[in-house]
């Protein structure tokens, strides 16, 4: 049934924009590509986890539990690693290596706390319900991560277009220095984009473990190849073109799966980001430009 799919779809496509928001967040801000956003991802759905089902809080408190763990994870990350290198003018390539090894230790931790068999949220996490809505059967759970997703997306953009600190973060995105001369503490947005970036990693590991029902150590790493195709496809930096290349890679895969076949899933994906590509190099939303020093 496509109105069935296209439930699919558009659940596990707003978990994908929501990962990649983030990620291009990190990039469209301090200029890098942080590969370790795949492990942060996976702690804050860990995070969630414990809170749940040790400490005894409700869903939405382990949410807002994600949101801070990751968030601080995502902010050490640039305190102790990236700020380091920017400082001594480290070229591109070295913070982006550098995330890698921090992935690494966040993924080797994540196994000796909790282990490498898959978890799930405790029963009753979510109500275990199904909606007819418009002849669509929807679970809670589905509707949950459609209307959590697009609220996040929506405040996000409306901070980025509408207040000071947007404007202030999209002056750094265009020219750290020149922001430097105008008074905006860089290093101060550079800590809060890591933060808020790392949490919105964290929120989206919460859903997908909610959508999958497993939760493991390596969860980060399928997902941040997905990422980095997203972020691609949308526009580099590009907060709304992460927001629908998301959107394009969950309906792509879905879609596939319903009517070819689950062993062409991600073939047929990154098939079609490949001939989007090959028409527009530079993503749907983003342009041929140079970041100035």
């Amino acid at each position: 049934m496509l109105e069935q799919q296209f439930i699919n779809a558009l659940s596990l496509g707003c978990v994908y924009a929501l990962f990649a928001l983030g990620f291009t967040l990190v990039f469209g801000v301090l200029g890098i590509i942080n590969l370790s956003h795949g492990a942060v991802f996976m702690a804050g759905a860990y995070a969630a986890l414990y809170a749940i089902s040790t400490l005894g809080l409700p869903l939405w408190a382990g949410l807002i539990v994600s949101f801070v763990a990751a968030g601080l994870i995502g902010a050490l990350i640039d305190l102790l690693v990236l700020r380091p290198l920017r400082h001594r003018g480290a070229p591109h390539l070295i913070p982006m290596i550098a995330t890698i090894g921090i992935g690494i230790i966040l993924t080797n931790g994540a196994q000796g706390i909790f282990g490498a068999n898959n978890l799930r949220f405790p029963q009753g996490t979510v109500p275990d319900q199904t909606l007819v809505i418009a002849g669509m059967h929807m679970t809670v759970v589905e509707i949950g991560i459609i209307f959590l997703s697009f609220a996040l997306m929506a405040v996000l953009m409306y901070v980025m277009r509408r207040t000071r600190f947007g404007r202030a973060l999209r002056a750094v995105a265009e020219s750290p220095k020149a922001a430097w001369l105008l008074g905006i503490d860089v290093e101060r947005l550079f800590l809060t984009t890591s933060f808020v970036a790392g949490g919105l990693g964290g929120i989206a590991g919460v859903l997908i473990g909610l959508y999958s029902n497993a939760l493991y150590p390596l969860m980060g790493e399928p997902i941040l190849r997905k990422g980095i195709a997203v972020v691609i496809l949308g526009g580099l930096g590009n907060i709304p073109g992460a927001m629908i290349g998301g959107l394009f890679l969950g309906f792509s895969e879905v879609l596939s799966v319903a009517y070819i076949g689950s062993t062409t899933r991600d073939a047929v994906a990154f098939g079609l980001l490949f001939l989007v590509l090959l028409l527009r190099p530079q993503g749907l939303f983003g342009k041929v430009v140079q970041r100035k020093a």
